[in-house]
């Protein structure tokens, strides 16, 4: 087993076992039993229990994966693309809130009631069972596998013929980078840099080789979260958290101290580290993530996450509107201290490699290898392991409930309850398995990273305005949500893999950036077919930008662009785009019926009850009369249904703004600290 000892592997069994039985337990609980039992918990879930659902769904091992990857690459800069979020927290405050007024199920529910429309609603739970199992089941799978093979590594004296090329290419490619900066490369080394810099291109160069096949890997792990979930529902996925939010705290914190250590303390890192590094914000010209960047990703990550199906299932399940809000803002605002961690442990990573690893997405996995003893590498694993397994159960959750409610119910109308609940078992199985397949089929962290900065926001620009605009109309949101989805997503990953295209010679246009690096425009990734002939035709992979062709097309001069311009240009575009489509087709078709109108917007001026037949009876009261909340509309007499803000809602929003500052400033402070 490599480097695992046999206290590891004592560890990670403990933690299987634990996981299981806790599910075990919560299946006999009367909170699990029944349809919104299963679902939603029985809507009974407090403050702490939102707190670690919110803190576990949004904190995972990708997260911590992604961040320290894109840190080593980028320096501190590439934080922003998780880090961006502690200006959403003021945002959450009343978001949750929100989800637990409306007093449903699903998302989709929310779409059918609201547009009237149970097509809609069945469009979005497909979109949503593929966004499980591609993102949170595929991503989770990909990352715990990377960590766990840079943990666990392949002697060298099992490496086949071909596993050797690799790694002597990899390390030639090393020097021979290192001696291009320095200016001493002579004419037959360049061209054998060239041929190496293509064959990278094409991920055939690697400094360590994978010990085991991930499928077998995919299988036992899936086995383990299904085990759990398929028996207790959301109730024993809210215990687990409770288990996986101590791991997560403790697989996050543990390597940045041992790190330290091994290069010698904190001040090390002024030496070790580039002070470029350091900077909160990266160059136009070199980096991908720039001051615009930031503000890019943060704009599509507002409109998105309005539309992920999980903000149903979590403040849907809270027992009052306090629990949902706190829970939301609180286990998220501990979240953002976890990047802050994973960060400089990017930094430790670039300290201890001087940025030598073939695949940066391995950073996490080699530095637990190499930093960790017996025993705290089986916890490290652990903690991985639960960070993702929290994520993954959460979502299961919330796709096995779309499906049961919204596809399969239709289909047999008279299904009870039980029954319901053992169709809700089957997807979460069904998912888990489908998500194996997204595992095998994806190439690298950043490309899923990117799918999920944008794969909900067509619904997240309709969902938001759903609560807020009554001249939302039906048509406007299937104009928005087809459009967007083409140009988007499907669009990028189908086009992507066109042979025309691939090697279209105005589509594989590659830009030197500032450092003399050819960059890819349309393509995320451009290579030679033939890495040995400097001749031969360039090949698009990955992910065509489709975003930026159309800007193209329009007179946007996108080759003329930094990289980090580029990739802002696309995420504003991404995120633009369906509300411009929702906004104008609304205006030239038909308005929604009040009778379907007045209703739902009553509903969501009615403050939830925390006993259920205290809330039925206020329910009631604005069925009869669904105006009777008017007065706290802020623009009477219009479409917009924002309402007054009472003392609640200011001091909490005022509070989280203080928060997100302070959080802001600790870290700039710890970075300025480190560069000193």
């Amino acid at each position: 087993m490599g480097h695992l000892h046999l206290l590891d592997l004592l560890v990670i069994v403990g933690y299987f076992a634990l996981v299981v039985s806790l599910g075990r337990r919560a299946s006999r609980q009367p909170a699990a039993q029944g349809e919104e039992g299963f679902f939603l918990a029985g809507r009974k879930l407090g403050k702490l229990y939102q707190f670690v659902l919110n803190f576990g769904n949004s904190t995972d091992a990708n997260n911590a994966v992604s961040t320290a990857s894109l840190v080593y690459q980028q320096g501190v800069s590439g934080a922003w693309l998780s880090f961006q979020m502690v200006f959403m927290n003021p945002y959450f405050w009343f978001m949750n809130l929100w989800f637990r007024r409306v007093r449903l199920v699903t998302m989709a529910d929310l779409l059918e009631q609201r547009m009237n429309s149970r097509r809609l609603a069945q469009f979005y739970a497909v979109l949503q069972l593929l966004v499980a199992v591609i993102i949170t089941v595929g991503f989770g799978n990909l990352v715990t596998y990377k960590i766990s093979t840079a943990v666990v590594v392949k002697p060298e004296a099992s490496w086949t013929e071909a596993e050797r090329q690799s790694v002597e290419g990899y390390h030639t490619w090393r020097k021979l980078e290192q001696a291009a900066a320095a200016g001493v490369l002579d004419e037959t080394q360049q061209s054998q840099l060239g041929v190496l810099r293509e064959r990278a291109a094409r991920d055939e160069l690697h400094d360590t080789v994978k010990p085991f096949d991930p499928l077998p890997f995919y299988l036992l792990y899936t086995m383990v979260i299904g085990a759990y979930i398929l028996m207790g529902g959301m109730t024993a996925t809210a215990i687990n958290e409770m288990v996986q939010c101590v791991l997560i705290l403790v697989f996050s914190s543990m390597l940045l101290p041992v790190g330290l250590n091994a290069i010698g303390g904190f001040d090390e890192l002024a030496e070790r580290v580039p002070r470029q590094m350091f900077e909160f914000f990266g160059e136009a010209g070199v980096s991908q993530v720039t001051g615009l960047t930031v503000f890019a990703v943060f704009f599509v990550s507002w409109v998105q996450i309005t539309g992920i199906m999980g903000n149903m299932t979590i403040g849907g399940s809270a027992r009052t509107e306090f629990s949902a809000r706190f829970g939301a803002v609180a286990g998220t605002y501990a979240k953002r201290f976890m990047v802050i961690l994973w960060s400089f442990c990017g930094l430790v990573a670039y300290a201890l490699y001087s940025g030598g690893l073939s695949d940066p997405d391995m950073v996490w996995g080699t530095m637990s290898r190499d930093l960790l003893g017996p025993g705290l590498l089986g916890v490290m694993l652990a903690g991985v392991l639960a960070a993702n397994m929290s994520s993954v159960g959460a979502q299961a959750m919330s796709a096995s409930a779309l499906v049961v409610r919204t596809l399969w119910r239709p289909l047999r109308p008279r299904m009870t309850e039980r029954e319901a609940v053992t169709a809700g078992r089957w997807t979460i199985a069904a998912v888990l398995l489908l998500g194996v397949g997204a595992a095998l089929l994806a190439e690298n962290v950043f490309t899923f990273f990117q799918l999920l900065l944008t794969i909900n926001v067509p619904f997240g620009a309709a969902v938001f305005l759903m609560f807020f605009w009554r001249r939302l109309t039906l048509p406007a949101v299937w104009v928005a949500v087809l459009v967007s989805t083409l140009v988007n997503i499907v669009g990028p990953l189908v086009l992507a893999r066109v042979p025309t295209l691939q090697l279209h010679p105005a589509l594989t246009v590659r830009v030197d950036d500032a450092q003399g690096r050819p960059n890819p425009v349309y393509f995320e990734s451009v290579a030679r077919l033939d890495p040995q002939d400097p001749t031969s035709p360039l090949e698009g992979r990955t992910r065509f930008h489709t975003e930026l062709f159309l800007l193209n097309a329009v007179g946007v001069p996108v080759e003329q662009l930094s990289p980090g311009h580029r990739f802002a240009a696309r995420l504003l575009f991404d995120g633009l785009s369906p509300f411009v489509l929702l906004i104008l087709v609304s205006l030239v078709t038909r308005p929604p019926s009040r009778e379907v109108l007045d209703p739902f917007f009553g509903k969501m001026k009615t403050p939830v009850a925390p006993d259920p037949e205290a809330d039925a009876n206020e329910m009631a009261a604005t069925l009869r009369d669904p105006h009777r909340f008017d007065h706290l509309k802020l623009f009477p007499n219009s479409a917009w249904e924002f309402t007054k803000w009472n003392r609640l809602d200011t001091w909490g929003f005022l509070a989280c703004l203080a928060l997100s500052g302070g959080i802001v400033g600790v870290f700039w402070s710890l970075l300025r600290l480190a560069a000193s």
